[in-house]
């Protein structure tokens, strides 16, 4: 697993590019001479480091005292801040608006009101084609500010039309507050649990998501009120495993930037999560079709700029394309073909590893793990699995459930019977003490406890029938559901049954869907 530095000044040095290196020492050079060679060093020595390292840095620039290194590196970070906002995006509208806002207010102090009060209308009219709400308010009191304090003679009823703006501007702005509240708090509820584990999660979700849904929340007409309408509904489908909805509102979600795309250029990593969202959804209700035409969607926009734009934008496409690629194996049963995706996973997991966070991290390394033991290789399988289950993190208490189930049949898988009591036992105080233990679940113990004393083949194959008939019963069950989404059970014992690889199974069972 790739180790992580908490140092923030070296998280900054390393996410710096080639350009933006060379144009922070030119900046050095430029602003502050030769009395501040110090921070150069500083920069240089923690450049060449792979993990920070505070004694080592000592030993190798010796002229750096400890005594005044906090006050070093405070003060790279802020050079290096003020480097990096001399370098112009002029695709980012809010770094536009924002420099606009810095030039109105100097036009003002300079007396020129009338200037001033140009610029800031057409910081308006750019903000509301961006959905700037922001800009546009503060622009808005900033034209307060000027004909209170200024006789501008602009035009008539100025002071009415400016109120009326306001109050209207603020209504907006409080109904995209309260949704992007709900559309967070459901999304944090789902990164920490997961999806609903019984009738006292369902019933706590439906209250919640109805107690703090605005009443006027489907008038709203702007773009980010919908933005996080649709979040809202497709966190609240998801928790609670209602599939339908999840893809009704992640497909209006992917709309909204369909119907403007100007904002893809705006919100790229909205568009990027709302195009994983909609393939997810695909994939829960098996839509071989839809998915695959979302996957060249998606595989055509990770070549454009806006997901080129910088490394966030790049992390999250990759992230999010690689557990589509991955989840379009399992949709068809390929899953040795999908293997070739496992070096360059690994590649980009050590590249982007002070950038990626653990819940992404995680969410590959199961995916991973699963493909492996799709392609019937237990051994990797319970390596990746190893990473989940002793990478001490509080997050995806279900994710860390299933991995620890899958690791249980991986090792029946390898025939290692020695263990798989212990396995057994301190798997389901785990699970337990999580609240997450499902009939199913309850049912698998209960299965793996006696099958590895059976005597003879037939009475194994017997076993395995008679739980895959209990299983299937359980399918449609609204909370037992969620069990087979992290592992496919069911195609798990048909292929013990018909003494076939799970990969087959799969592939015959999605092919005859698929026709």
């Amino acid at each position: 697993m790739a180790k992580r530095s908490s140092d923030e000044l070296f998280q900054l040095i390393k996410s710096l590019e080639k350009a933006e290196k060379r144009n922070f020492k030119l900046f050095v050079q430029r602003n502050l001479g030769t009395a501040d060679l110090k921070i150069t060093l500083l920069f240089d020595a923690i450049d060449k480091m792979d993990e920070y390292d505070e004694e080592a840095l000592l030993r190798k620039v010796k002229t750096l005292k400890k005594v005044q290194i906090p006050n070093l590196k405070a003060n790279l970070y802020r050079q290096i801040l003020a480097s990096l906002r001399t370098l112009r995006d002029d695709t980012n509208i809010e770094i536009q608006l924002h420099e606009q806002m810095e030039y109105a207010r100097i036009l003002y102090n300079k007396g020129l009101f009338q200037q001033s009060l140009k610029l800031l209308q057409r910081i308006k009219d750019v903000a509301k084609t961006y959905h700037q709400t922001t800009f546009w308010h503060q622009a808005l009191v900033f034209e307060k500010k000027i004909e209170q304090l200024h006789i501008t003679r602009s035009i008539q009823n100025r002071a009415e039309l400016l109120s009326l703006e306001v109050n209207a501007l603020n209504e907006r702005l409080s109904l995209v507050g309260n949704l992007s509240n709900l559309s967070l708090q459901l999304y944090s509820w789902y990164i920490n649990v997961g999806h609903a584990r019984n009738a006292k999660d369902e019933v706590a979700i439906r209250e919640f998501f109805a107690s703090r849904l605005p009443p006027e929340a489907h008038l709203t007409k702007g773009f980010f009120g919908r933005l996080y309408l649709y979040q809202a509904y497709c966190w609240h489908g998801l928790i609670l495993q209602d599939f339908l909805m999840y893809y009704r509102y992640a497909q209006k979600w992917v709309d909204l930037f369909r119907d403007e795309p100007h904002m893809c250029r705006v919100e790229t990593l909205f568009y990027i999560k709302g195009l994983h969202n909609l393939m997810i959804a695909h994939f829960m209700l098996r839509n071989h079709r839809k998915y695959d035409e979302s996957l060249i969607l998606f595989e055509a926009f990770s070549d454009t700029d806006e997901a080129n734009a910088n490394d966030n934008t790049r992390v999250q496409t990759f992230v999010y394309l690689t557990i589509a690629r991955i989840n379009g194996h399992f949709l068809k049963g390929t899953f040795s073909d999908g293997l070739y995706l496992v070096p360059q996973i690994e590649e980009k997991l050590t590249h982007y590893h002070l950038l990626i966070d653990h819940h992404r991290t995680l969410v590959l390394y199961y995916k991973i793990a699963s493909l492996y033991f799709g392609a019937g290789d237990a051994e990797k399988a319970i390596e990746y699995l190893h990473r989940i289950i002793h990478w001490k993190v509080n997050l995806r208490s279900d994710l860390q459930c299933y991995a620890r189930l899958l690791h249980l049949i991986a090792h029946y898988e390898l025939g290692n019977f020695g263990i798989l009591e212990h396995l057994i036992k301190s798997v389901y105080r785990f699970m337990a003490q999580m609240e997450t233990l499902s009939v199913v679940e309850e049912e698998i113990f209960r299965f793996l406890r006696k099958v590895f004393q059976l005597d003879s083949p037939d009475r194994v194959r017997a076993a395995f029938v008679i739980l895959k008939e209990k299983l299937e019963n359980l399918q449609n069950s609204p909370f037992e559901s969620r069990s087979f989404m992290y592992l496919d059970i069911i195609a798990w014992l048909e292929s013990k049954i018909a003494g076939v690889p799970i990969q087959e199974v799969i592939y015959r069972r999605e092919s005859g869907k698929n026709k």
